[in-house]
């Protein structure tokens, strides 16, 4: 994962507990995976846009 071993997560968590508290991390967490969620979603909507095999339609011309 991103070349990162166990002792260097683990040292990113203890400087985030230390930084932001046990209680912070909690909420943390779940912004995060919100967003993770969310990213991952936009991501596959924009791929399935490309992945139809038809050329997109061009915009109606008005006037």
């Amino acid at each position: 994962m991103f070349g990162l071993g166990v002792g260097e997560l683990l040292l990113i968590a203890v400087v985030l507990l230390l930084l932001f508290g046990s209680s912070k991390l909690p909420q943390l967490g779940q912004g995060l995976g919100e967003s993770v969620k969310s990213f991952r979603k936009a991501f596959k909507e924009v791929k399935g846009d490309g992945d139809s095999g038809k050329p997109p339609t061009p915009p109606a011309k008005q006037g």
